[in-house]
């Protein structure tokens, strides 16, 4: 079995109503730092990132410390919203996040489905620095939930999901957060 590490961003310089391509804040860099302390031994570890900035940033100590590169992964970024004004986005997630993915539109569902796709093709243990709803996404797929928020990755969490190719199976939530997502 293949294990995958899924780490959400650290802390992002400014929250998702308010910038398209944050990168992280003090406080983001200095979760990262504290993320690759708790996988720089598990090593050997594929390293995959979401294009977006803050989870390259999240990844670039982890690669550094194993000397290793990381491999940017379209699959595993943020949420695609539709074209919405920045101010629009935040009230547009929250309902996504209070629905079902059956009912979310085709582009989301296949987005879903991008992301279970990209992990059942995992065959070696890896680490992808992605998002929140990315994290929920492939949560729901393991745990075989129709639920969009299945729970609230902290910052810097790490959930483990093990895969054969065929199926996903959850191993670990991470640490839960207690603020609202950003």
């Amino acid at each position: 079995m293949t294990l995958i590490y899924l780490v959400r961003h650290g802390k992002a310089a400014a929250s998702f109503t308010d910038d398209l391509d944050p990168g992280l804040d003090n406080l983001g860099r200095q979760q990262a730092q504290t993320a690759c302390a708790s996988l720089a031994n598990l090593s050997p570890l594929q390293l995959l990132s979401s294009p977006l900035l803050r989870a390259q940033e999240t990844a670039a100590p982890l690669a550094e410390n194993l000397n290793s590169s990381v491999s940017i992964e379209n699959r595993v970024a943020e949420i695609p919203s539709p074209n919405l004004s920045l101010q629009e986005r935040g009230a547009w997630l929250g309902a996504v996040m209070e629905g079902q993915w059956s009912t979310q539109s085709e582009s989301l569902q296949a987005w879903r489905n991008q992301i279970e796709t990209c992990l059942l093709s995992i065959s070696a243990n890896t680490v992808i620095f992605t998002h929140f709803v990315a994290i929920n996404a492939a949560v729901s797929l393991a745990e075989k939930s129709d639920k969009v928020l299945i729970f609230r990755p902290d910052n810097c969490s790490i959930t483990i999901i093990e895969t054969d190719g065929k199926t996903l199976q959850l191993v670990e939530r991470g640490q839960e957060a207690v603020t609202k997502v950003n």
